[in-house]
């Protein structure tokens, strides 16, 4: 059987010597995707020159239908069928220029003329958004050029993060949940939300150390990554997110047995087979901090729900009863005044920044932006200006607020942006890292990932 990386070749990105502007293109049939460093594609180009409205990602084809290579446990994977994120439906994942039969490789000096034709038609956009700004639902602008402060406190974030990576691929920790794979899912997210090629970027080795890291400390039998949940949640949200976007020929170093290695595609699906049995066996229809839990808390089902959002989004199987499920969960968690309770049911309510965003965040991400209680957990969103990034686990709420205010209204996720964007520059140590309460990695990625939505390249990232 012919690998994913056999059936779709990938070609090497273009440079063009134009002030600030980088093309990556990651797909040659028909489907590529050209990522913009500093301006973020508007919705006409994608609708006119690719064709996908719906996806802005770096994702590419998914792999071919078959039984899984490399690895016993994986089953017998059937053609991948997208689940719509309203439930009930479904749409073929694969349009045609992706199908994996028959499919040859443009040479190479074709696609560099396409891809000549692409960048024209960015530069184009570009100055129709500056001469005619177009508008979204809050005024927010289109493919408006992403400020000098983020791209500086992102770049020197990054370069915080590669230089303090471990030599195996992970981050050191001071901090309780902070280490392991879910801060090596988080740092890896934060590369991959910068905009820059993860497979020809500055900082593909750093991305490719990172999933090698996740792949090898995954549990080959249970697809668990350990230490916790959370840590599960975030290791498999990061996972989904590389899948499609890194090119995995000679992808392991020489020497490391291939037979003992899994791809991208099959350690996700590991994950989110130990994330459903998990959910399956809790009373609560959720997750807690073991995969064994009985019982269940929002932060924790938090990061585990959109692991498992951003799976199906990949193209991954998951059921539509284990959402579903979830989402009551959180509901049953909901106040009417947007207030969400910790654990416990109800008795375990308070005010909780952090929490609420969760909430709002998988309503949106879900699709159920039709529930009350989205509507009450926004209204207390956008109530609030207050970044609280300073505060106790204040980067942890920033993270997910940044999200959940983009999701649920982007005027006013612009203004919060811009208090953020002050706030995060006087924050921020000469070196680049930011101090937290999980230790100086997970902060310094997540406060670059709560500053990542003005990039807007993470498939999660979408509206």
């Amino acid at each position: 059987m012919s690998s994913f990386s056999d059936t779709f070749r990938l070609t090497p990105p273009v440079k063009f010597l134009v002030p600030g502007l980088y093309l990556g293109t990651h797909c040659s049939g028909g489907s590529a995707s050209p990522s913009v460093r500093g301006l973020p594609p508007t919705d006409a180009f994608w609708r006119t020159t690719i064709g996908r409205p719906n996806s802005r990602s770096l994702r590419l084809c998914p792999p071919p239908a078959g039984k899984a290579e490399g690895n016993g446990s994986i089953r017998e994977r059937q053609p991948l069928v997208r689940q719509n994120k309203v439930g009930g439906g479904q749409a073929p994942d694969q349009p045609e220029s992706c199908k994996p039969v028959g499919f040859k490789a443009k040479p190479w000096h074709q696609s560099v003329v396409s891809y000549l034709f692409m960048v024209a038609g960015i530069l184009s956009s570009a100055q129709v958004a500056n001469a005619q700004p177009s508008r979204r639902e809050g005024g927010a602008v289109q493919g408006q050029a992403v400020s000098r402060d983020v791209r500086e406190i992102y770049d020197r974030g990054l370069s915080w993060l590669t230089n303090n990576q471990d030599e195996n691929g992970t981050w050191k920790s001071t901090g309780g949940e902070g280490g392991g794979a879910g801060g090596t899912g988080l740092a890896l997210m934060a590369f991959l939300a910068s905009g820059e090629d993860p497979n020809f970027g500055q900082y593909t080795v750093p991305v490719r150390k990172a999933i090698q890291a996740l792949i090898r400390d995954q549990s080959a039998a249970t697809g668990y990554f350990g230490g916790s949940m959370y840590h599960h949640g975030f290791a498999t949200l990061a996972l989904a997110e590389a899948y499609g976007a890194v090119d995995e020929r000679n992808f392991w170093p020489e020497g490391v047995d291939q037979k003992r290695v899994r791809t991208i595609g099959q350690s996700l699906e590991l994950a989110v087979r130990t994330s459903v049995t998990s959910q399956n066996k809790n009373r609560d229809g959720a997750w807690r901090y073991s995969p064994d839990g009985s019982d269940a808390d929002t932060s924790v089902a938090g990061a585990v729900l959109m692991s498992l959002l951003a799976a199906r989004n990949a193209g991954i199987e998951v059921p539509d009863k284990n959402i579903d499920l979830a989402i009551k969960y959180f509901t049953g968690m909901t106040s009417d005044n947007g207030q969400v309770a910790y654990a416990g049911g109800m008795g375990g309510m308070g005010d909780s920044p952090a929490r609420t965003a969760i909430a709002c965040l998988v309503y949106s991400i879900a699709g159920r932006k039709d529930l009350k209680q989205f509507k009450a957990t926004s209204n207390l969103l956008k109530a609030s200006d207050s970044n609280l990034v300073g505060d106790h686990y204040g980067e942890y709420t920033a993270y997910y607020k940044a999200q959940a205010l983009f999701q649920a209204d982007i005027g006013s996720w612009e203004k919060w942006n811009k208090n953020l964007i002050i706030e995060l520059k006087q924050k921020q140590k000469s070196d680049g890292h930011f101090e937290g309460n999980f230790g100086p990695a997970v902060a310094t990625s997540m406060s670059l990932l709560a500053l990542a939505l003005n990039f807007r390249f993470l498939p999660i990232y979408e509206r």
